[in-house]
C-alpha cells in the first residue's frame, strides 16, 4: 500500500493511466507473493505427510483424521508452500506424485526434533531410519492411520532381486554365523548347541510374549520338569512347546523347510493347550483376527489368506541368502496372521530354518527388548516399513551368534562316525529305556541288532559308542534321543 500512495504524492499530476499501471503491477506481485502459513497449519500438514515415511498423495493426506474437512485446494497451497520452503520434497509427476519429509541424518534439525530426548542416546544399533520409525509408531493410537493388509507389499518382493538385507549386512551375518560345518549334514551343529538353544530360545521367545518365567526356572522346567510356582499353567505350557517345536526341527534337519508341512506343525506344537480350538492348531485361519495395540487389521477373506500363505513360502524357498530368508519369514508371516493366534512365535522359529539347514549359529532373541521387537512389527503392520525390524534382527543375530561361538569352541569338531548313525543311535537308545532294559540285556540287544543293520567292520565300535551313551544319559540330555522324563526316570529305577 505504501508503494501506492507514494506514487500518489510524488505523480500527482501524472496521467490517471500511468497510476492505474502501477496499482496494476502491485495486484500482480501481491498475487505472486505466498501468503505465511499458521503454525497449526504447518504442524498439522507436516505430521499428516509424517504418517507416510515413503511419501503420501494429497488423498492420503486428506485421510488423516486431522485433516478431514480441510479443502483439497487448501492443501494443494499449502503443499507447495512447504515444498518451497524445504519443509517438504516432491517425488514423482501427475498421479504418481508425493510429498515427502525430507530425511536427515541425527543431530539435523529435521521433523525427528519432535522426538523426545530419550530416544536419541539409546540403542546405537538403531539406524537413522529404524528411529524414524521408532518415533512414527509409539505415537498415541489416535494418531496413527488404521490400514489393512496390502497385497503390493508381499507381490513387490522378488527373490533373489529385491533384498530386505543389504549386501553389506548379509556378508557381515555370513562372518558371525559360520562355524565351519557348512560341508556336513544338516543339523549338525544344531545337535551341538541344542541342549542349550532348548532354553535359551524357549526362554526369549517366550518372553517376548509376556511370559513371567526366568531363565533359571524355564532350564529347571525344560531339565527336571520341574513347573516354577507362581506363574500361569499357560506360561508352563507355552515354554514346553517352544522345546517340542524345536526338537521337530531338530528331529528331521533336512527334510524341514518354508512348507506349509513343516510351518503348520509348528504353528500345531507352539499353539498345543493354549488356544481355544484344538481344531485350529496347524490349520490355516478361516476367520478374521485382531491384534491389540495396532491400527492394522489383518486380512479377512479365507481363500487369500490360503493364497497369500503359499506365497509366502513360495518365495521364501526361492531366496537363496539364509539370512534373507530368515528375515523375510519374520516380516511376512507376521504380517498375513495366517492363524488364528501364535504367528510372531511360529516366525521365529521359522527363521531359524535357514540356520539348521546351513548348519549356522542360531537365532535366540538373546536380549531383545519386547518393546523393539513389538515396534518393529508395527512398522511392517502400519507403514510397511521394515527398517526398525530390520535392525532388531541384525543386532538380535550377532548377539546370539556370539554366544553360540563361544559354546562351539568348546565342543570340538564332531565325530564322523556319531554323525553317520545319528539316527541309529537315537533308535537303540530310545528302544533300551523304553522297554527297560537292563545292562546284561542292553548289551545282547544291542549286539543282535547290529548284526541286523550294520555293516560287519562298524559293529564293534557302534556297541561301544551306544554302551557310552547309557552310562551317560541323564535328565538333562534325554532330548537328544527323543526321550521323554518320565521314561528316562523309570528306566533308571527299574534298570540301575
Amino acid at each position: 500500500m505504501g508503494i501506492i500512495l507514494e506514487a500518489k504524492t510524488n505523480f500527482s499530476g501524472a496521467s490517471n493511466n500511468l497510476v492505474a499501471f502501477l496499482n496494476g503491477a502491485f495486484r500482480i506481485c501481491a498475487k505472486k507473493m505466498p501468503r505465511r502459513i499458521s503454525h497449526s497449519r504447518v504442524y498439522s500438514v507436516i505430521k499428516a505427510a509424517e504418517c507416510f515415511p515413503f511419501g503420501a498423495s494429497i488423498k492420503d493426506i486428506l485421510a488423516v483424521p486431522m485433516m478431514r474437512g480441510t479443502p483439497k485446494r487448501t492443501l494443494q497451497r499449502d503443499l507447495d508452500r512447504l515444498v518451497q520452503a524445504g519443509r517438504l520434497t516432491l517425488k514423482g509427476k501427475g498421479r504418481a506424485t508425493r510429498y515427502v519429509i525430507p530425511f536427515e541424518e541425527e543431530g539435523s534439525t529435521s521433523i525427528l526434533r519432535e522426538e523426545p530426548d530419550s530416544f536419541t542416546g539409546d540403542k546405537p544399533w538403531l539406524s537413522p531410519e529404524g528411529r524414524r520409525i521408532r518415533y512414527l509408531v509409539q505415537r498415541p493410537r489416535t494418531e496413527r492411520i488404521p490400514v489393512g493388509y496390502k497385497s503390493d507389499f508381499l507381490d513387490a518382493y522378488q527373490p533373489n532381486r529385491t533384498f530386505y538385507l543389504p549386501a553389506e549386512t548379509r556378508n557381515e551375518l555370513a562372518q558371525f554365523g559360520y562355524v565351519g560345518a557348512d560341508e556336513l549334514p544338516p543339523g549338525t551343529y544344531l545337535r551341538q548347541v541344542l541342549q542349550r538353544l532348548l532354553i535359551d530360545l524357549s526362554w526369549n521367545s517366550s518372553r517376548l510374549e509376556g511370559n513371567t518365567y526366568s531363565l533359571l526356572e524355564t532350564e529347571r522346567l525344560l531339565h527336571l520338569g520341574e513347573a516354577a510356582e507362581g506363574h500361569k499353567s499357560e506360561e508352563t505350557q507355552m515354554i514346553l512347546n517352544h522345546k517340542a517345536a524345536l526338537e521337530m526341527l531338530s528331529d528331521n534337519p533336512a527334510g524341514v523347510g518354508y512348507n506349509s508341512h513343516t510351518i503348520c506343525n509348528l504353528h500345531a506344537l507352539l499353539a498345543d493347550n493354549l488356544i481355544h480350538d484344538p481344531a485350529s492348531c496347524g490349520r490355516v485361519r478361516s476367520r478374521p483376527v485382531g491384534i491389540s495395540g495396532t491400527v492394522f487389521h489383518p486380512l479377512a477373506v479365507p481363500q487369500l489368506i490360503e493364497e497369500k500363505f503359499e506365497q509366502i513360502l513360495w518365495v521364501a524357498n526361492e531366496i537363496e541368502n539364509p539370512y534373507e530368508q530368515a528375515f523375510f519369514v519374520m516380516v511376512h508371516l507376521p504380517y498375513l496372521q495366517p492363524f488364528e493366534d501364535v504367528n510372531k512365535r511360529v516366525s521365529r522359529l521359522a527363521a531359524n530354518i535357514p540356520m539348521i539347514r546351513h548348519n549356522l549359529c542360531p537365532l535366540s532373541f538373546t536380549g531383545v527388548e519386547q518393546k523393539d521387537y513389538i515396534g518393529g512389527l508395527l512398522g511392517v503392520y502400519e507403514l510397511n516399513c521394515i527398517e526398525y525390524l530390520r535392525d532388531v534382527f541384525v543386532w538380535a543375530y550377532k548377539s546370539s551368534a556370539n554366544q553360540y561361538i563361544g559354546v562351539k569352541e568348546t565342543l570340538g569338531s564332531p565325530d564322523p562316525f556319531r554323525l553317520k548313525y545319528r539316527s541309529e543311535m537315537t533308535r537303540f537308545i530310545g528302544e533300551i529305556v523304553r522297554k527297560q532294559m537292563n545292562q546284561l540285556l542292553a548289551q545282547e540287544w544291542t549286539t543282535a541288532e547290529a548284526c541286523k543293520s550294520l555293516p560287519k567292520d562298524d559293529r564293534d565300535r557302534f556297541q561301544e559308542v551306544i554302551r557310552i551313551e547309557l552310562e551317560g544319559l541323564h535328565s538333562g540330555n534325554i532330548a537328544r534321543h527323543r526321550l521323554r522324563l518320565s521314561e528316562f526316570e523309570a528306566w533308571k529305577n527299574n534298570c540301575q
